[in-house]
C-alpha cells in the first residue's frame, strides 16, 4: 500500500507528522508493505504550515490512481468562533500566517484537491483518512454528505451542517473514510490504519515503539443502538 499526506497551505503540522511516523514506522516494521509521501494537489513544492513559519517540502503529486490510502490534515491558526463558516471569497487574496482555520480550510477548497478527493471517494479501493479538521475539507467540498465522520470538537457543528453524521469519537471507521477528532488523533488514526490494512502485530510493534497506547474506542456504524439514558 502507497499512502500519501496531503499538504495545504496553512496545513498544522502534527496533523501530518503523527500520522506520518506513524505509517513510515509500520512500514518499516513490515518489509516495505506500505511506502508513505508527501504530497500536494499541484505537485512538489515548500509549504507553509500555519505554525509559525514551519515548512515541509512535498516530493509529489496527489494521485488517487496511485495511493491505496490519502490522509489530509486540519489547518491550524485563530480559531474563530464556533461554526464560523469562511466567507465566499475565503480562496482570494494572498495567504498570510495567523489566519482563522474556517478561512485556511476555505482556502483549500478553491485548489484542485476537491476534485481529486473525489476522484478517491468514488474509487472503494482508496482509503481516504483525516485527521482534526482535514474532514472539513472534503465536507465543505460536498463528498461527505450522509457518511459519518468525525473533526476536531469546535468544528462538530460546521461538519454536522453539511450533511455529515458528525460522531464524537476519537477515531470514526466509515469502511473507505477514516477520520480522526483533534490534533493528537493522528496517533490512533494512523494505529488503526495498521491494525487494519497490515495487521494487529505490526501496529502493536508500532505502539510500543513509539510508547504511546490508543486511546477510545474506535466507533464503527455496527452493532445495536445504545438505549438512551
Amino acid at each position: 500500500m502507497h499512502a500519501q499526506i496531503v499538504l495545504f497551505d496553512g496545513f498544522d503540522p502534527l496533523d501530518v507528522v503523527a500520522p506520518y511516523e506513524v505509517l513510515y514506522a509500520g512500514g518499516t516494521a513490515s518489509g516495505g508493505a506500505l511506502t508513505v509521501e508527501l504530497v500536494t494537489a499541484v505537485g512538489p513544492r515548500e509549504v507553509v504550515s500555519g505554525t509559525g513559519a514551519l515548512t515541509l517540502r512535498a516530493t509529489g503529486t496527489l494521485d488517487p490512481r496511485a495511493a491505496g490510502l490519502i490522509v489530509v490534515p486540519g489547518a491550524s491558526g485563530r480559531v474563530g468562533e464556533p461554526g464560523e463558516v469562511p466567507d465566499a471569497d475565503a480562496g482570494e487574496g494572498e495567504w498570510r500566517q495567523d489566519e482563522f482555520v474556517p478561512v485556511l480550510l476555505g482556502r483549500a477548497l478553491t485548489t484542485p484537491l476537491p476534485a481529486l478527493l473525489k476522484e478517491a471517494l468514488d474509487d472503494p479501493t482508496v482509503i481516504v483518512a483525516t485527521v482534526c479538521g482535514g474532514s472539513l475539507i472534503p465536507a465543505m467540498a460536498g463528498l461527505l454528505e450522509g457518511r459519518h465522520a468525525t473533526t476536531h470538537h469546535l468544528g462538530l457543528d460546521m461538519l454536522d451542517a453539511t450533511g455529515v453524521h458528525a460522531v464524537r469519537a476519537r477515531v470514526v471507521d466509515d469502511g473507505d473514510l477514516v477520520s480522526g477528532a483533534g490534533v493528537t488523533s493522528g496517533l490512533d488514526l494512523g494505529l488503526h490504519l495498521l491494525e487494519r490494512e497490515l495487521g494487529p502485530r505490526i501496529a502493536h510493534a508500532v505502539e510500543t515503539l513509539f510508547a504511546h497506547e490508543r486511546r477510545g474506542t474506535v466507533w464503527r456504524a455496527t452493532g445495536p443502538t445504545p438505549a438512551t439514558p
